[in-house]
C-alpha cells in the first residue's frame, strides 16, 4: 500500500500501485489535465510511472522549469515525426534541448530550404492536433543496436553501440515515430502547447569537423502562445540591437578575416572601451586594489605548473624558439598573478593584497563558435587576485560582492542573479577546506540579505565559485561576473606569507573577475542601450553644427571651448542641409546636437 507524500508534506495513502497520473487525477481533474510528468524522490519520471511503494512526490506542469524542459524535448522528438513523415529518406541523429528550445541533427541528401521548414512546422502542428499517445518501451543495448540497424538508421545504432552493453536503453514510440531516448517525455503530442520552426544550421556529427556535415533544424516550444510570442517579439528586438549591426553602423569595430576572432576597434568603439577601463581602474583604486601587467608570452614550464599546458593545451596559441624554447600566449591571467605574489617576501601585515590586472588573453575557439564580441579569440579581462588568510576571505568575499552589484546598477543593470557553484565529485583539497570556503561564500550572501541559486556539484576543481548574471533590457540573461576560491593555484606555485606567529602559512586566493571580458560587455552594453550609450560613455557627446558658412568660425570656437571643458565633441562644417545633418547625427546617437544659426 503506497503511501505518497507530496509536496506541502501532506500524504495519500493507497490500496495498489497506481501511476502518477492517477495519483494527479485523484488530487484533482485540473492538475490531471496538466500534468506532464512527475518527480518521485527527486527523480524526473514519465506520467504513466507506476509507483508500488512509499514515496515523495511532485506533479510536473508546464507552469514548473522542469516541465518546460520536458515539453521541449518532446518537441525535439515531434520535429523528427515531421521530418521522417515528409522526408523518409532522412536519417536521424540526435536532439536535445538548449535554452529557449531544441534543436534536432538530421543525415539528408539534400539541404532544407525555407519552404522545406514551414512544411515540417505545419505537419508538426498537424501531429499536435492528432494528440497521439507517447510510449516507453525498453530494450537491452544490443537489441536496441539490431533495432535500429533494421530500421536504417545508422547514425543512432553508433551512438547506442558506445553505451555500455549492460545497460537498458529507454525507447518512446508516438505513432509511427520511435526514438531512442533517457525521458521523460510528455503523456502525448497534444501536451505540446506552442512550438515553432526557427532556423536550419550545418553541424558535424558528434561535433568534429572530421566526421560529415548534417544539418540541423532549430525549434523554440513554449507553455502556452503567450510566452512563444514574447519570445518571438524579444527576437525581433535582438536583431534590431544586434551590437554586429549596430558596431557597423555607428562606425565602432570591424573584424577581418587576416585576424579571424580578434577585433578591430575604431576610433569611435575605442573610446568606449577606454572609458570602461578607466571606469574600472577609478572604482578598483577607491577599493583598495593596486593594478599590475604581465607579459602576453611566457614560457611552457609555466603553463605546466598551472596545469593548463596539461588541461587546455588545445585551445593555446603556441610558439617555438631558435633555441627550441617553447612559449604561449596566455590563456589566462592568473598565472601571471602567481608570479608577481612570489616576488619578494610576504607578510601578513601586506594582506589582504589586491592585484588587478586588465590583461589581453588568446584562446582558440573554432571558427564557427566565434559571434561578434561575445565569442572571440582575443580579448580583455578585467582580472583580480585577491590573497588573503582565512580570516579575512568572508569579508573580502562581501566587499566584491558589494562592488560587482553596484558597478552593474550604474550600467542599468538592476537584476542581477547569483549562482553559489559547490564542490564537484572530483576535486582537489579536503571536506573541511571545502566547508570553509564554501561557508565563506554563502555566508556573505546571507550577511547581505542577497538571494541565490545554489548549484551543488557546479563548482570548479579548484574551490567553490560565485557568478552573476544580468538581465539587459529585453529580458535576456547573460553571465558577467565570477567570485572563485582557488584552492590549486598557491598550492602549485608554493605561495606562502610570514603569518603573525612567524610560520609559513599559504594564503588564500580569491580569482575575481566583473566585466569578464571587456569586449563581450561592450557588445553586451551596445544592446542592451541599442547604441544610445549614457553621456559618459558616449564615444561623440556633443556635435556643434553650422547652418551656413557664416557661422563656421562659432562653431569650430564652440567646439573647442567643449574639448577644453573635457567634452568629447566635434564640428559638423559639411556644406549639407541642416535637417540632413541633425538626422545623420540623431541615427549615430550622439546625445548632444547643437545648432548654430543667425540671430
Amino acid at each position: 500500500m503506497p503511501i505518497i507524500t507530496l509536496p506541502d508534506a501532506s500524504q495519500r495513502f493507497y490500496d495498489a500501485p497506481l501511476s502518477v497520473l492517477a495519483v494527479a487525477a485523484d488530487i484533482g481533474a485540473g492538475l490531471a489535465k496538466a500534468t506532464l510528468a512527475g518527480k518521485v524522490n527527486d527523480q524526473l519520471v514519465d506520467a504513466s510511472y507506476i509507483i508500488d511503494h512509499d514515496v515523495s512526490l511532485s506533479i510536473i506542469t508546464a507552469k514548473d522549469a522542469e516541465g518546460l524542459d520536458i515539453i521541449r524535448h518532446s518537441a525535439a522528438h515531434l520535429m523528427a515525426q515531421a521530418v521522417k513523415q515528409l522526408f523518409p529518406e532522412v536519417q536521424v541523429t540526435i536532439g536535445p534541448t538548449v535554452e529557449n528550445g531544441f534543436y534536432y541533427d538530421f543525415a539528408s541528401p539534400r539541404s532544407f530550404t525555407p519552404e522545406d521548414l514551414q512544411a515540417i512546422d505545419a505537419r508538426m502542428q498537424d501531429l499536435i492536433k492528432q494528440d497521439i499517445p507517447v510510449e516507453r518501451s525498453t530494450l537491452s543495448r544490443d537489441a536496441a543496436v539490431s533495432f535500429f540497424q533494421n530500421m536504417g538508421e545508422k547514425y543512432k545504432a553508433e551512438i547506442i553501440t558506445s553505451i555500455p552493453a549492460d545497460q537498458t536503453l529507454s525507447l518512446y514510440r508516438q505513432g509511427d515515430f520511435i526514438d531512442l531516448c533517457r525521458g521523460p517525455h510528455v503523456p502525448s503530442t497534444g501536451k505540446i502547447p506552442s512550438v515553432k520552426v526557427m532556423k536550419v544550421a550545418g553541424a558535424y556529427w558528434r561535433g568534429n569537423s572530421n566526421n560529415e556535415m548534417l544539418q540541423r533544424i532549430y525549434g523554440t516550444a513554449w507553455a502556452n502562445k503567450k510566452d512563444l510570442q514574447a519570445y518571438l517579439t524579444m527576437l525581433e528586438e535582438a536583431e534590431k540591437r544586434d551590437h554586429r549591426k549596430l558596431g557597423r553602423q555607428l562606425d565602432l569595430f570591424h573584424f577581418d578575416e587576416q585576424a579571424p576572432g580578434a577585433v578591430f576597434w575604431h576610433p569611435k568603439g575605442w573610446t568606449i572601451f577606454q572609458a570602461l577601463i578607466g571606469y574600472m581602474r577609478q572604482r578598483q583604486q577607491r577599493a583598495g586594489y593596486v593594478e599590475v601587467n604581465t607579459p602576453d608570452v611566457m614560457d611552457r614550464s609555466l603553463w605546466e605548473t598551472s596545469g593548463h599546458w596539461f588541461n587546455y593545451r588545445d585551445n593555446m596559441f603556441t610558439t617555438t624558439t631558435e633555441d627550441e624554447r617553447v612559449f604561449a600566449l596566455k590563456p589566462m591571467n592568473c598565472p601571471g598573478g602567481m608570479l608577481m605574489f612570489s616576488q619578494g617576501l610576504k607578510s601578513y601585515r601586506d594582506l589582504p593584497l589586491r592585484m588587478a590586472e586588465f590583461g589581453k588573453v588568446h584562446r582558440y575557439e573554432p571558427s564557427g563558435a566565434l559571434h561578434g564580441l561575445m565569442r572571440v579569440r582575443h580579448f580583455t579581462q578585467d582580472d583580480a587576485h585577491i590573497f588573503c588568510t582565512e580570516d579575512q576571505m568572508a569579508q573580502e568575499c562581501k566587499d566584491v560582492v558589494a562592488l560587482v552589484l553596484d558597478i552593474y546598477k550604474e550600467f542599468g543593470f538592476e537584476n542581477v542573479h547569483i549562482k553559489l557553484s559547490t564542490r564537484p565529485e572530483n576535486r582537489i583539497g579536503s571536506d573541511e577546506s571545502w566547508d570553509v570556503l564554501e561557508h565563506a561564500l554563502g555566508d556573505s550572501l546571507d550577511s547581505m540579505e542577497l538571494p541565490y541559486t545554489l548549484f551543488p556539484g557546479e563548482g570548479a576543481f579548484y574551490g567553490p565559485k560565485l557568478e552573476f548574471v544580468l538581465r539587459d533590457a529585453i529580458g535576456r540573461d547573460w553571465q558577467c561576473g565570477t567570485l572563485q576560491v582557488d584552492m590549486s593555484l598557491p598550492e602549485r606555485f608554493d605561495l606562502t606569507y610570514v603569518a603573525e606567529d612567524n610560520t609559513r602559512k599559504r594564503p588564500v586566493m580569491l580569482h575575481r573577475a566583473l566585466f569578464g571580458s571587456l569586449e563581450r560587455f561592450t557588445g553586451i552594453l551596445i544592446e542592451h542601450y541599442e547604441g544610445r550609450f549614457p553621456l559618459w560613455l558616449a564615444p561623440t557627446q556633443a556635435v556643434v553644427m553650422n547652418i551656413t558658412d557664416k557661422q563656421a568660425d562659432f562653431v569650430q570656437d564652440a567646439t573647442k571651448q567643449l574639448l577644453d571643458a573635457g567634452i568629447r565633441a566635434v564640428s559638423d562644417l559639411r556644406n549639407e542641409k541642416i535637417g540632413f545633418k541633425i538626422r545623420e547625427h540623431t541615427m549615430q546617437r550622439v546625445p548632444y546636437l547643437l545648432v548654430v544659426g543667425d540671430r
